[in-house]
């Protein structure tokens, strides 16, 4: 199975196909404020992984309902809600799946078309139902679970072993020493302007606007973008950091995500200023 995942990863031949499905993507979902909605941007959070709960767990129990006796209705009614529910998930993962690297998005093709099948096979399988075929419904249940078991498969390992979704900056936290740390003299640190520095091989941007002074993680959140090379923005009122990569959006007065592709927020640490230097430490 190693193997095998390692080959999807390296497949070069879905190149072509991600090429036409990425602007497929861009061109169905053009408004900022869509891609944001769809990237859990209001959450603090992805919400594809929130959406498929719901087919996924409809779909589930649709199964175990199949194996009683007496509830035909019931599954029925399960298999519909799954199968709704399913398309707007879908949605949500091709939009996140649009900002991906090469070799997530090649994994993300196989996932989606394994969840695709699965919606196909439960569309048949409601219809078989409704229409009193309810053998041929189950069996298309049980088929349509096993694709979108698969299909949950490789989206853990999108996750787990491409981190695809994750926060990128977080585990460089993990990396700096505990207490304060100084990173740069107070007389000396230039106001609307980007500063990057490091901190135990860590590094921060700092920024300073008057008496407010912030010092975030470097790494964009969304694709470790370089948020130091990044460009100083206005949005609602807010002086945000767009990273140069992606254009994901961060507040400076607190990281919260503004625009995505990100999902999450940039990680801000806390910061004093002691005999004229700035320091920071863990939060």
């Amino acid at each position: 199975m190693r193997a095998l995942l390692t080959r999807l990863e390296q497949a070069a031949g879905l190149d072509r196909t991600a090429d036409r499905m990425q602007r497929v993507v861009a061109s169905a979902i053009r408004p900022q404020w869509a891609r944001d909605l769809l990237h859990g941007v209001w959450l603090g959070h992805p919400l594809h992984p929130v959406l498929v709960q719901v087919p996924t767990g409809a779909w589930t129990c649709t199964a175990i309902l199949d194996l009683l006796p007496g509830q035909r209705r019931a599954a029925t009614t399960l298999v519909a809600i799954g199968t709704a529910s399913a398309l707007p998930a879908a949605i949500a993962g091709w939009n996140d799946w649009g900002s991906l690297s090469r070799e997530q998005q090649r994994v993300g093709l196989v996932h989606a078309a394994a969840n695709g099948v699965a919606i196909l096979l439960y569309a048949g399988s409601l219809a078989a139902r409704l229409s009193g075929r309810h053998g041929i419904g189950r069996t298309l249940g049980f088929a349509g679970l096993a694709a979108v078991s698969s299909g949950a498969f490789l989206g853990g390992h999108l996750a787990y072993k491409q981190a695809a979704g994750v926060n990128q900056g977080v585990p460089d936290l993990r990396r700096i020493e505990e207490g304060w740390h100084p990173v740069a003299d107070l007389d000396n640190l230039p106001e609307h302007t980007l500063l990057t520095r490091r901190i135990d091989e860590i590094a921060v941007v700092v920024y300073r606007d008057g008496d407010e002074i912030t010092v975030m993680l470097e790494r964009c959140a969304h694709q470790s973008g370089p948020l130091g090379a990044g460009e100083v923005t206005r949005v609602d009122g807010r002086t945000c950091v767009k990273c140069p990569w992606h254009g994901s959006t961060f507040a400076l007065n607190g990281g919260e995500v503004v625009h995505g592709p990100a999902g999450t927020d940039q990680q801000v640490l806390p910061t004093r200023v002691v005999g004229g230097v700035l320091q920071t430490r863990l939060p």
